[in-house]
């Protein structure tokens, strides 16, 4: 799953290199393509950024859910996610993203933009409410087995350093997408006022931080 994260994070850097690039080839006049080619590739490079940046979430969310069960269903973990199920969940969100990301492109570009919107929310949503509970209901665990052998206790520490580790993704992916989503939101509702046009004019960072997360994702 982790390693589904950082692939859906550099599709979306090398998505949006290489539609830079391409706009700054058109911008000066080094290349020469049809109008209907440019809206062909266009779309192809949202699309590929709509799909990335959907998988990136859904496998957020898939870890998360993935580091609750190891936590508190330690026994059973093999049993519930095994390696068939496990490959499953990640052709099903590969497909639907991909599906979602074909689906949005004939749709108005608000309607697209206020989908994304809730399905970023409604993920963090998830993500967190898991988060939370799973640290809260660990630190009891921990002070419960304090008492016991380090031997027993490893495997508990074990995935409480994998918690962790998500953790610093998650807010990782916090710090890079956060301002980008708050564009998304800030186009659906204030266009037109000052301050939100004051923000707009730094959407260029924001793409910045998001070649970012792909880098700094591998890393951690």
């Amino acid at each position: 799953f982790i390693c589904c994260l950082a692939v859906s994070d550099m599709l979306v850097s090398v998505s949006n290199l290489v539609e830079t690039l391409f706009m700054l080839l058109l911008e000066h006049e080094m290349m020469i393509v049809q109008p209907t080619t440019v809206m062909h590739l266009d779309n192809a490079m949202d699309m590929l950024i709509c799909s990335s940046l959907m998988s990136s979430l859904s496998f957020l969310g898939v870890i998360a859910i993935d580091r609750y069960i190891t936590i508190f269903y330690a026994l059973r973990y093999h049993s519930i996610m095994t390696i068939q199920r496990a490959v499953t969940i990640i052709v099903v969100v590969w497909v639907v993203s991909s599906i979602s990301s074909t689906i949005f492109i004939a749709y108005d570009g608000k309607a697209v933009i206020l989908c994304l919107d809730i399905f970023f929310l409604s993920m963090i949503t998830l993500i967190m409410g898991l988060y939370i509970h799973m640290f809260s209901l660990a630190h009891q665990h921990a002070r419960r087995i304090s008492s016991l052998q380090r031997k027993q206790s490893a495997p508990h520490f074990t995935s409480m350093r994998g918690a962790i580790t998500l953790t610093i993704l998650l807010g990782v992916f916090f710090i890079c997408w956060g301002p980008f989503f708050l564009h998304l939101i800030l186009i659906i509702t204030c266009p037109e006022k000052p301050a939100c046009n004051c923000y707009f004019r730094y959407f260029n960072l924001y793409l910045i931080l998001l070649i970012c997360n792909s880098v700094v994702d591998p890393i951690i």
